[in-house]
């Protein structure tokens, strides 16, 4: 998290608060009257449309009918490790401290969108979650959260104990190496390696991901397919032709990322349970709940039992990021974080 505040500003303005989650395609933008209020006037607009985030801002502000809000909090689908933002998977860039400025707000705090939806987990209803496969979560153990949207966002959720509130994790887990799990998962990655040279799990575990694998497996078998150039052509293709490329790179997809899944269990010890978000899986329904997703989830030899306890559920509704987003506004900042420190002054 990193966050500015206007010159002599105190712990946390009054007022109404703007909350943000802003992705590499989309920008959601919420409305909060004060701490604790419902989050009300959710829209959603198109990144491409806006030359700055800015201006994405001051849009829904002015289509809302909206006065200047005096404090904001904004997931966004990036690192956020100081003052200065480039985003990953668009071409906005822009200073934390510039944008305050240029909006008036008397705090504005900027964090990792996944970050955000990760603080938002313990807060979800039950019907906003959709399990797959068995498991019970345990109390007071950390929990996963893992999504694939135009990029792979990757955070989790550790208590810290004494009663406090857990903390969200901010790191960049969508980058780290994809393994192959059986022969030709590895061939698959050969074709990647070729054209970019490192494969990410995000690689694949995207949106642009699953328009890769199916290009990747015409490639294996030199075929030329039909022209698909977006994740939603995959699906429809897939779903009307079971016995398609589509189908096997969505089957490829669903394997992939429940390998990806079950490390990330095991290296937070997530028996809080593993969370799935973004954009593209809610949409697969029970096409999901079939799929090989759990069995690789579970696929860790000597730790399946381990796995096998661990619940993982399909996060289903709107705008859980926003809900984040207002919850992180009202976390302490950390003595022992030496950049939140530095930025509340």
């Amino acid at each position: 998290m990193h966050e500015a505040r206007a010159p002599g500003a105190g712990p946390q303005p009054t007022g109404p608060r703007l909350l943000g989650d802003i992705g590499g395609t989309n920008a959601r933008f919420g409305w909060q009257a004060g701490p604790q209020a419902d989050i009300v006037q959710v829209q959603v607009l198109p990144c491409l449309e806006h030359a700055r985030l800015e201006d994405a801002i001051r849009a829904y502000l002015r289509q809302q009918g909206l006065p200047p809000p005096a404090c904001a909090a904004l997931g966004i689908a990036n690192p956020v490790t100081g003052d200065a933002v480039k985003m990953t998977n668009h071409a906005w860039a822009f200073s934390i401290e510039g944008l305050r400025a240029a909006l008036g707000l008397g705090r504005l705090l900027m964090l990792n969108d996944f970050s955000a939806l990760a603080l938002a987990l313990p807060a979800l209803p039950p019907q906003a979650l959709r399990a797959v496969g068995g498991g019970t979560a345990a109390p007071d153990a950390p929990c996963a959260l893992i999504g694939p949207g135009t990029g792979l966002g990757v955070s989790g959720l550790l208590p810290v104990g004494g009663g406090g509130p857990a903390w969200p994790l901010s790191g960049e887990g969508g980058h780290v190496t994809l393994a192959a799990g059986n022969e030709r998962e590895f061939r698959v990655i050969q074709v990647l390696q070729a054209r970019y040279g490192h494969v990410s799990a995000e690689r694949v575990l995207s949106g642009p991901g699953l328009v890769d694998l199916y290009h990747a497996l015409l490639a294996l078998e030199g075929k030329r397919g039909i022209e698909i150039v977006s994740p939603a052509q995959v699906l429809e293709r897939a779903a009307e032709h079971p016995g398609s490329t589509a189908n096997e790179a969505l089957d490829l997809f669903c394997g992939f990322l429940g390998s990806v899944a079950g490390d990330l269990a095991l290296t937070l010890g997530a028996r809080g349970g593993v969370y799935l978000g973004g954009g593209i899986l809610p949409r697969l329904g029970e096409r999901f709940a079939a799929s090989s997703f759990r069995t690789r989830f579970e696929a860790k030899g000597r730790f399946r039992s381990y796995l096998q306890a661990i619940p993982t559920w399909v996060i289903e509704g709107a705008a859980p990021a926003l809900l984040g987003a207002a919850r992180a506004l009202d976390l302490p900042v950390r003595p022992a974080d030496p950049q939140a420190a530095a930025s509340a002054g």
